[in-house]
């Protein structure tokens, strides 16, 4: 069976400064990560509207390349991997489990989709979709020292069950998720993506979770919670005070075009209040 394609590949390439498509080497796909995470938010917009979450390539297309939306893993990382295929890269879809913010040793759903990428027989992870925590380069797998990136420093431990990746936060080498190389069919991404869009216990159906990474900066916002955050610098923090300043903040801050629905004003309207 043949992959899916993508049906606006110029259109992608174009938001992420190309005018042609590149050669697959390093350099491109350093250069494509880091500008995927500015270029395209993530957020769950969908999600809190109520609406299914499709992850099929053309309608993930439609929603990033032509109505001004972002995404979350199953989203993004699909799109960069068809595009990521399209231009010569040996790579695959991977999934993980997100540990980010719980206790250590922690063993959650598998729930996050990335890839897995060789060049020259060297094998690298890359993730377009993980937040306000996205590795914004490409990160050696068989490498288990800090790996700089222009964001926060990432290390890889592996162990009897596969993966740890891990972020240098203040001072402190937190667990973000565990992943492992286990081949993955389309099935195991719809089960994934269901559970994140429609369980009640998941965090993506009661919190307004949104991100973008740029050019020394990291922008989040978290219900009602917007925060800058810049390397070397202090974070800038404040409360949005009311649903249009939301708003605001979601075209403004973080290029998103938020969708006209007749419940998803009310739902962000409840969110700013939860603290």
């Amino acid at each position: 069976m043949s992959e899916p394609r993508l049906t606006n590949r110029a259109a992608y390439l174009q938001r992420l400064g190309y005018d042609a498509p590149p050669e697959p080497t390093l350099d491109t796909l350093r250069q494509l990560q880091l500008r995927h995470t500015g270029a395209f938010p993530f957020e769950n917009l969908t999600t809190l509207s109520g609406e299914p979450v499709r992850i099929d390539l053309p309608s993930i297309e439609r929603k990033i390349l032509r109505e001004g939306r972002g995404g979350y893993c199953y989203e993004l990382n699909y799109a960069f991997l068809a595009l990521l295929q399209e231009l010569g890269f040996d790579a695959c879809g991977i999934t993980g489990r997100v540990v980010m913010g719980q206790p250590e040793g922690a063993w959650t759903a598998r729930t996050h989709r990335l890839s897995l990428v060789t060049l020259d027989g060297v094998r690298y992870i890359t993730d377009v979709g993980f937040g306000g925590m996205v590795p914004t380069v490409p990160l050696l797998l068989d490498n288990d020292a800090a790996q700089l990136t222009p964001h926060d420093p990432y290390r890889i431990e592996r162990h009897a069950d596969g993966y740890t990746l891990r972020a240098n936060v203040g001072g402190e080498w937190r667990p973000m998720y565990i992943f492992d190389l286990q081949r993955q069919e389309d099935i195991d991404y719809v089960l994934g993506n269901w559970y994140v869009s429609t369980h009640p216990e998941s965090s993506f159906t009661k919190q307004l979770l949104v991100a973008r990474t740029g050019d020394g900066w990291r922008r989040t916002l978290n219900n009602g919670s917007f925060a800058i955050h810049r390397v070397g610098a202090e974070s800038e923090r404040r409360q949005v005070a009311d649903v249009e300043e939301l708003i605001g903040l979601l075209e403004g801050e973080f290029g998103i075009r938020v969708p006209e629905h007749a419940g998803l004003r009310q739902v962000l309207g409840r969110l700013i209040q939860v603290t």
